[in-house]
C-alpha cells in the first residue's frame, strides 16, 4: 500500500521531526537538569499537539484513512512507550542514576529506539512485500506477547545480573558516577563509570520492545512512512513524560491489562488480514477467505482508545479506593526490587527529593573494589 502523499511533504516530515531530535538532545546535552512539572507538562503538550496537527495535515494531503491509520499507530506505539518507562524506572533505580543526568540517559535511549525500529520498519516491510501471510506469525507473536503482558512473571530476570558482573570482572568500571561521563580516572587509571552499564540495559531493553511494538503497527499499516513517523512520534516527549508521570507509573495498576488487550486484538487482526488475503496453500487451496472481515481503521482506533481508556480510569479509582498518594512531576526512585549483584552506593547524606540516600555529584570516585 502506499502512502498517496506528495514526496516534498514525506522528504520535509522526516528532516522537520530529525531535526526536532537533534535540538532536544543538544538541549539535554547542554544543560542537564531535572525538569520541573511545568516544564514537562509544556514539552508533552506540545509534543502531543504536534502529533496531532501532523494527523490533520495526512488528513489534507491523502485522506482521512490514512490519518486514521496515522492516529491509531501512534496511539499503540504511544502506549507501548509508556510500557517502556516502567522498565526504564527499574533500570535507573538499579543503577542509581543521578536525577539529574536521567534527562541524558533517556534521551540517548530514545535514539537507540529509533535506529533499532527504523531497521526493523525497513526489515519488515521487504518481508510483508515478499511474504503477506508474514502477518500469521506476527498475529501469534502479538497474542503470546499479550499474553505474557498480561500474566507473565515479573520478577527479575538474573541473567542481567550475571552479565553485569561479567563484565565488571573484564572491564574497569567504578562504583560511582562522575557526572554524565562515561569515563573517569582514578588514581591515574581509565575506569568507564556505571554510566555504561545503563546503557547497555536501555538498549538491549529497546530491542525487545521494538519486536514487540513493529508487528503491532504493522497491523495497522503497511505503510514505512505511516510507521516510521508514528514511531517518531511516540518517542518524541516521552523522556518528559517520565519525569511528569513520576510515582503515578507504578500505581496504573490496571495499564498493562489494557496494553495486552490491544496487543491482542492487533494480533487477531493480523491474522485475520492474513486469512483475508490468503496464498497459502494448505489454507482453502491458497485462495483468499473472503468471508473473513477484515477490520477498518476506525475500529481500530476506536478499541486502542477504549482500552487505554478503561485501564487508566479502572487504575484511577483502585488509587482511591485504596487511597494511595500519587506524587506527581517527579519520579521518586523508590527500590522496588532487590537486584543480586547491582551495585551499592555508600550513603553520604539524606536527599529528602529521591526518598533515600545519595552520594553528592561530583563526590571523589573510589577505585573499583572488583
Amino acid at each position: 500500500m502506499t502512502t498517496e502523499l506528495p514526496l516534498w511533504f514525506e522528504t520535509g516530515s522526516l528532516i522537520v521531526l530529525v531535526l526536532i531530535l537533534v535540538a532536544d538532545l543538544l538541549l539535554v546535552i547542554k544543560r542537564p537538569h531535572i525538569p520541573s512539572m511545568r516544564e514537562a507538562t509544556l514539552w508533552v503538550s506540545f509534543y502531543v499537539t504536534l502529533a496531532l496537527l501532523f494527523a490533520v495535515a495526512m488528513y489534507f494531503f491523502a485522506d482521512g484513512e490514512h490519518a486514521g491509520q496515522f492516529l491509531a499507530g501512534w496511539l499503540t506505539e504511544y502506549s507501548l512507550s509508556i510500557d517502556n518507562l516502567f522498565v526504564f524506572v527499574i533500570i535507573m533505580t538499579r543503577f542509581k542514576v543521578p536525577r539529574q543526568y536521567q534527562q541524558e540517559v533517556l534521551m540517548v535511549g530514545i535514539i537507540i529506539a529509533l535506529v533499532f525500529r527504523g531497521v526493523f520498519i525497513l526489515a519488515g516491510s521487504v518481508v510483508i512485500n515478499l511474504f503477506i501471510s508474514v502477518f500469521y506469525l506476527f498475529g501469534i507473536f502479538l497474542l503470546w506477547t499479550a499474553w505474557n503482558q498480561a500474566f507473565g512473571s515479573e520478577e527479575d530476570n538474573d541473567e542481567d545480573n550475571r552479565f553485569v558482573r561479567w563484565l565488571k570482572g573484564r572491564v574497569n568500571i567504578s562504583d560511582d558516577f562522575d557526572g554524565n561521563k562515561l569515563k573517569t580516572t582514578i588514581d591515574g587509571q581509565k575506569h568507564f563509570t556505571p554510566m555504561l552499564l545503563v546503557f547497555i540495559a536501555i538498549g538491549t531493553t529497546d530491542v525487545m520492545f521494538a519486536l514487540d511494538s513493529i508487528p503491532a503497527i504493522f497491523g495497522i499499516t503497511q505503510s514505512p512512512f505511516i510507521v516510521f513517523t508514528a514511531n517518531i512520534f511516540a518517542l518524541m516527549g516521552l523522556r518528559q513524560l517520565y519525569f511528569l508521570l513520576g510515582g503515578l507509573l507504578d500505581r496504573l495498576i490496571y495499564l498493562k491489562y489494557g496494553i495486552a488487550a490491544i496487543l491482542a486484538f492487533i494480533g487477531v487482526k493480523l491474522i485475520l488480514h492474513a486469512a483475508h488475503e490468503n496464498n497459502l496453500p494448505f489454507i482453502n487451496g491458497g485462495e483468499k477467505l473472503e468471508w473473513v472481515p477484515d477490520v477498518s481503521t476506525g475500529m481500530s482506533l476506536a478499541v486502542i482508545v477504549g482500552c487505554m481508556a478503561v485501564a487508566t480510569v479502572a487504575s484511577l479509582i483502585a488509587m482511591k479506593r485504596g487511597h494511595q498518594e500519587v506524587h506527581f512531576g517527579q519520579v521518586e526512585h523508590e527500590q522496588h526490587h532487590s537486584v543480586p549483584g547491582a551495585m551499592e552506593e555508600s550513603p553520604d547524606h539524606d536527599d529528602p527529593d529521591l526518598g533515600r540516600t545519595t552520594k553528592e555529584p561530583g563526590s571523589p570516585q573510589e577505585p573499583d573494589s572488583e
